[in-house]
């Protein structure tokens, strides 16, 4: 079994100066104080865990397994969820917590979070907990049918939202559902988020996709998210947050900062009143291709340049004749109501009957004929 070094193993461990033993697996505050002094890590020898998962990169949130050996026995299972590898990644799933409740991204016991670590496996954050506060002996293991294995607290109910991405898109193997504020505010004013105005948004966000509202927690959700999910990486959930995933957790928690920094920005921008400058087709293409370079699929793959860039135009607050109303329909001027307008004009005709019978100026200001 691997050596764990804990940030207390660490401070002693520097203090003598020392390095850690061939195999052993540090925790990600344990890196941290090493620093520079730390030579390059080798690979781990936990149960399920390939030889390619060095303890740097655990440390950094990423894993791969060994297809086809998840533990089958309660006794297997046990060990594999509270092995050296497991154990670093229930800490950064609870650092990635913490992050998420200091950006004020969720509030209350809001926000979930799910690591895939077998076939069939994956951590996750318990139900009824502040994230900003969460321990690793609070993370769950389930299966990706959300049948909990492991963990003495339960596993939050939305965690088959994050495996109908994970079942559907074998790149996904961390999730992040969170309610950042700005994002969370598209969600709801439905308006979509204009593309092809900052280039980083372009690159790690991609073409940002909207699931439509379903209950949370229902398998209704897990379907209409994981059928988006597959091919975005950021999915904006109708009435409800943003849910995102990555190659690992922490990948997945910047996607949170990118898509609230970048709906930040055009809220800032838009109520500027200049209108909102975007680059070209041609140029976003560019974007796509470098994003395909570091290995994130985009659904805007196959499409024109042409098609590339939203043109509608982004007026927060203001509605036109044939824009779109906030329940979604045609905002057409309306045909006036006839009734309505019979009303309107005797109010109108008897007050200025009254007002001439007062011997008042008429309505229109002129003075009567002496």
């Amino acid at each position: 079994m691997s050596k764990l070094i804990t940030a207390k193993d660490a401070e002693e461990m520097i203090r003598k100066g020392e390095q850690p033993s061939v195999g052993a697996v540090l925790t990600p505050s344990a890196r941290d104080l090493f620093g520079s002094r730390l030579k390059p890590a080798v690979g781990t020898s936990c149960p399920g865990v390939s030889r390619n998962s060095t303890a740097a990169g655990i440390a950094r949130g990423e894993f791969s397994w060994k297809p086809g050996g998840d533990p089958t026995t309660r006794a297997g299972i046990e060990k594999y969820f509270n092995s050296p590898a497991l154990e670093v990644l229930k800490e950064r799933i609870c650092e990635m917590g913490r992050r998420l409740w200091q950006r004020e991204y969720t509030d209350g016991n809001g926000g979930n979070i799910t690591v895939r670590v077998g076939d069939n496996l994956a951590l996750c954050t318990p139900t009824l907990i502040s994230k900003g506060f969460m321990q690793p002996s609070d993370i769950c293991l389930v299966d990706l049918d959300g049948n909990q294995l492991a963990g003495t607290r339960e596993r939050t109910s939305e965690a088959n939202t994050h495996f109908g991405i994970m079942k559907r898109q074998s790149a996904a193997k961390a999730c992040v559902h969170a309610h950042p504020p700005h994002a969370t505010a598209f969600s709801i004013a439905n308006v979509d988020i204009p593309s092809c105005l900052i280039p980083e948004a372009d690159v790690f966000l991609g073409k940002i996709g909207l699931a439509k509202y379903q209950t949370p927690g229902t398998a209704a959700n897990a379907d209409e998210v994981g059928e988006v999910g597959k091919s975005h990486q950021a999915v904006l959930m109708q009435n409800h947050g943003v849910i995102v995933w990555g190659a690992d957790v922490e990948e997945a928690y910047w996607r949170v900062e990118n898509i609230d920094s970048y709906c930040r920005v055009i809220w800032i921008a838009a109520g500027l009143g200049g209108g909102l400058h975007r680059f070209t087709g041609s140029q976003a293409s560019e974007l796509i291709k470098i994003r395909q370079k570091l290995g994130m699929p985009d659904a805007r793959a196959d499409l024109k340049e042409c098609e590339l860039c939203d043109s509608a135009e982004f007026r927060p607050g203001v509605l036109v004749p044939g824009s779109r109303s906030p329940a979604g329909t045609e905002n057409a001027d309306p045909a006036p109501d006839p009734e309505a307008e019979l009303l309107v004009q005797q109010i109108t005709d008897q007050i200025v009957k009254s007002l001439s019978n007062n011997g008042a100026p008429p309505v229109d200001g002129r003075n009567p004929p002496q």
